[in-house]
């Protein structure tokens, strides 16, 4: 509804030009609008009128999942402030290297990389990444995957698990219309469907 294109192409245009995150706010609360939004590359969508402290919980929730993933020999209290964890940091040296298809996961370092160069992770996707590894051949639901990745703190209505399903496809993937790593198990959920190695 602006007054030379629409709100659809220019979130369509912003996610092929930067790595952002995206929260439409519009006077459309038809469920297919917002089904279409998160579809085509929104974070969430959150419907006119709304409830102020509402829209601040939802950009810090973006803001979380986007936050590049945090070194785990940085301060207990630092990782507390950035990610919302009170537990504390596990052991570089304790930490498990997951390695698929070429890939290669340093849970120690939250290090992404592909014949020894690195591929940056935002703090959501090396989570979510991490929770299909470990269950590797395992169909796993949305629920189940904002469960383990987000816990109670993710809004009821909510697509980011297919958001960040789509950005780790386009950096492990080589094709991502017809992915082999990370498969979709239609009205499932999603499966790491390669073998995984466990250092």
């Amino acid at each position: 509804m602006l007054p030379d294109t629409d709100g659809l192409s220019l979130v369509r245009e912003f996610k092929t030009r930067y790595d952002c995150g995206i929260i439409i706010v519009s006077g459309k609360g038809e469920a297919v609008e917002r089904i279409v939004g998160l579809e085509i590359g929104a974070d969430d969508y959150v419907t006119k009128p709304f409830e102020p402290r509402e829209l601040i919980a939802r950009v810090r929730s973006v803001l979380r999942r986007l936050a590049p993933a945090i070194p785990e020999n940085q301060s207990r209290a630092a990782i507390g402030s950035r990610t919302g964890a009170g537990k504390p940091a596990q052991s570089a040296d304790a930490a498990p290297v997951y390695e698929f298809e070429g890939w290669r996961l340093d849970t120690g370092s939250r290090t992404l990389s592909h014949s020894a160069e690195p591929v940056p992770l935002t703090t959501g996707e090396y989570q979510l990444l991490v929770v299909l590894l470990e269950r590797a051949g395992r169909v796993l639901s949305r629920d189940q995957l904002l469960d383990f990745t987000h816990g109670d703190q993710t809004p009821v209505f909510d697509r980011s698990i297919d958001v960040q399903i789509g950005r780790i496809r386009t950096k492990i993937e080589s094709d991502r219309v017809q992915p082999q790593i990370i498969k979709t198990i239609r009205n499932a959920g999603y499966m790491l469907a390669v073998p995984v190695r466990r250092i």
